[in-house]
């Protein structure tokens, strides 16, 4: 599941606190043209859906799921984000709770991705959040893609710690970015990661798991878990 921040700020262009210049390509443009090109080869072979924060009235912590995991699912989810215009808070704890609890997460293995450029500002703790998620989870994985960090906090520090919390309480990557290479290398690594066939536990940085589905001396029979849902 991708978690997309939509939130008012995603309208500067900046990469760094201080870098913005007016006129210049927008952080969600910036992310679209990224996914765009990455979308249609992942949404291929897993199953993934998508949930939007931010856009609505401006002062509130809006939170919407704009689609189910589906397979083949690129231009829908493209056609959601599209005409998103950046609005609102940043709910980034409630967004991967819903996003959790959509992938059934306490039953089976599942894995999030959240894109944001700033901190949470709706109440919630990340970390908490984290901890929570990781007693719960079945098998989950969630990675965080910061955008907009460097130099940058309303908050101060250890709201960048929460969301950095969130992700490696759930085996997860924290990926901050600069550029768009570096957008695009992020997406690469938790959206498009390769998949896993050897017998191995706990999860890779990628949220790949291979398990045995027998005792040891049976025939071996693996079932590989990947980014956003199961392989089918």
């Amino acid at each position: 599941m991708i978690v997309f921040d939509a939130s008012g700020s995603m309208s500067g262009n900046g990469w760094g606190y201080g870098s913005e210049t007016a006129g210049m390509v927008s952080r969600i443009d910036k992310v679209r043209a990224t996914l765009s090109k990455i979308l249609p080869s992942v949404t291929r072979h897993r199953r993934v859906g998508l949930i939007t924060y931010g856009p609505g009235v401006w002062d509130q912590c809006n939170v919407r799921l704009d689609l189910e995991p589906q397979a083949n699912s690129a231009d829908r989810i493209m056609a959601a984000i599209n005409p998103l215009v950046p609005a609102g808070k940043t709910p980034l704890t409630a967004s991967v709770a819903q996003a959790a609890e959509v992938l059934e997460f306490r039953a089976k293995p599942a894995l999030i991705v959240l894109l944001t450029d700033g901190e949470e500002t709706c109440g919630g703790s990340p970390c908490d959040l984290g901890k929570n998620l990781s007693s719960e989870a079945a098998a989950l994985t969630v990675h965080v893609i910061g955008l907009r960090v460097k130099g940058y906090t309303w908050m101060g520090e250890q709201s960048l710690l929460e969301t950095k919390c969130l992700a490696e309480r759930n085996g997860g990557l924290y990926l901050t970015v600069e550029t768009e290479d570096e957008l695009r290398d992020a997406f690469e690594k938790t959206l498009d990661c390769p998949m896993v066939t050897e017998l191995i536990f706990p999860l890779s940085p990628c949220g790949t798991v291979a398990r045995s589905r027998f005792g040891r001396g049976a025939r071996r029979v693996t079932r590989a878990v990947v980014a956003m849902d199961r392989v089918f």
